[in-house]
C-alpha cells in the first residue's frame, strides 16, 4: 500500500492526477500538463513535492569518518552549511546510490537519499558505522518541496530578507522561517535550473505550499509533477537512479567521478574501483536525428554491432527535440558518432552529443 505525502490532500485539490511511486501517491501532473509544467520551470517557476525523498541525520564525534567511509567524496574540510552530492557504493564499485550531504557542524550531518532506496540505504549505512556515530532516519518527519525556475528567488524575495535566502549554489541556511513556519532553504535542485529546496515538518507542509503558490502567482508559479521533473532531470543530464545507475554500474561509468574522490584514503568500493581501472563502458548523450522518440533499456547499434543500451530517453520540451542518455562501449563513445537506437523492431538513426542537453543560460 502506497504511501501519502502530507501535501497528498493539497494535491487532490489542486487537481493533480495522481500515480504510485517509489513507495508513494504523488501527482504525476496537474491540469495543466507536462508540457505547461516544464516550461514554466524553464521561463517562470515550479512547485514540487518532494516529501517522498529520504532524511538520515548523522550525529556524533566520528560522523565525518563515517560519511568519508561510506560515500566516494571527500567530505572532510567541508564549511558548515555546504551541501556536496556523493555516491554510495558497494564492495564491487556498482552504485548502491546517489545523494547528497548537508553539513550542520562538526558532529552534524544530513543525507538526503533517493525514496526508492532509502530502506536499503539506511541498512547499509547502520551496518557501515564506525564506532561513535550515531544514524537516525527522520524521513517520515521532514516535508520537502522545490520551488525551481528563474523567478525563484524573486519568489522567496516577496517573503523573507535576503540575508536567510542561500545565495551560493550546494549551499544552505538551516534555520530560516517563513512567516512563522520553520524551515531549512538550500540552493539545490533537479532540474537544471535556478532553485530552491525547501525542508520543514509534516505538519507546517499544506500551509508553506499555499504561502508559496500565494507568492509566486504574480512570477507565474504553477505545481509541478513528476513528469516534468523527469522531463527537465534528463534535458539537464541529471542522472536517476535505477535508470542511468544501479548496483551493476559503477559512478564512474555513469560519468559521476567529479564526486569520486579516489585519492581519499579509503571508502566503500574503492579498491574494486581503483582495480577495475579505466572504464569500458560510459554515459554519453544521444540526439535523435530519425523519426521517433527514443526510451529507456532500447539496444544501440553500430552498424551491426550492438555496443549498449539506452538509460532514459524522450522528447524535451523545452530544447524541441528528443534525445536520450546511453551506457555505451566507451571505444564507441566519440562525440559525433552516427549510431542507431532499435524501437520496437525498427531502427531510428541518432549521434552522440555533449552533455548536459540543456544548460542555464
Amino acid at each position: 500500500m502506497e504511501r501519502k505525502t502530507p501535501l497528498y490532500d493539497v494535491h487532490v485539490a489542486e487537481g493533480g492526477k495522481m500515480v504510485p511511486f517509489a513507495g508513494y501517491l504523488l501527482p504525476v501532473q496537474y491540469g495543466t500538463g507536462v508540457i505547461q509544467e516544464h516550461m514554466a520551470v524553464r521561463q517562470q517557476a515550479g512547485l514540487f513535492d518532494v516529501s517522498h525523498m529520504g532524511e538520515i541525520l548523522f550525529t556524533g564525534p566520528t560522523a565525518l569518518d563515517t560519511l568519508n567511509h561510506l560515500l566516494t567524496n571527500d567530505y572532510s574540510g567541508m564549511p558548515v552549511n555546504k551541501v556536496r552530492y556523493g555516491v554510495m557504493c558497494n564492495a564491487q564499485g556498482g552504485t548502491i546510490d546517489d545523494l547528497v550531504v548537508y553539513k550542520f557542524g562538526e558532529e552534524a550531518y544530513l543525507a538526503v537519499v533517493n525514496a526508492s532506496n532509502r530502506e536499503k540505504d539506511y541498512a547499509h549505512m547502520a551496518q557501515n558505522l564506525l564506532p561513535g556515530t550515531k544514524a537516525e532516519d527522520i524521513s517520515d518527519t521532514v516535508a520537502q518541496l522545490a520551488l525551481q525556475g528563474p523567478k525563484a528567488p524573486a519568489i522567496l524575495k516577496s517573503l523573507l530578507p535576503e540575508d536567510q535566502i542561500p545565495k551560493g549554489y550546494y549551499t544552505a541556511l538551516p534555520r530560516v522561517e517563513i512567516q512563522g513556519i520553520p524551515c531549512m532553504i538550500s540552493r539545490t535542485g533537479y532540474t537544471g535550473e535556478l532553485g530552491y529546496e525547501i525542508y520543514t515538518a509534516n505538519e507546517d507542509a499544506p500551509k508553506l505550499w499555499k504561502i508559496l503558490r500565494e507568492a509566486g502567482e504574480a512570477f507565474g508559479l504553477i505545481p509541478c509533477g513528476l513528469g516534468a521533473r523527469d522531463t527537465l532531470r534528463l534535458e539537464a543530464a541529471m542522472p536517476l537512479y535505477g535508470h542511468e545507475m544501479d548496483e551493476t554500474v559503477t559512478p564512474l561509468e555513469a560519468g559521476l567521478d567529479f564526486g569520486v574522490k579516489l585519492q581519499k584514503a579509503e571508502f566503500i568500493g574503492k579498491d574494486a574501483l581503483v582495480a577495475a581501472g579505466a572504464p569500458q563502458r560510459v554515459r554519453v548523450g544521444l540526439e535523435v536525428t530519425g523519426r521517433g522518440i527514443v526510451r529507456e533499456h532500447q539496444d544501440v547499434f553500430l552498424g551491426q554491432e550492438k555496443i549498449g543500451q539506452t538509460t532514459s530517453g524522450t522528447h524535451c520540451p523545452y530544447l524541441g527535440k528528443a534525445v536520450a542518455m546511453a551506457l555505451l562501449d566507451a571505444k564507441h563513445a566519440k562525440e559525433g558518432t552516427e549510431l542507431e537506437v532499435e524501437v520496437r523492431g525498427r531502427r531510428i538513426g541518432a549521434k552522440i552529443v555533449p552533455l548536459p542537453f540543456y544548460k542555464r543560460g
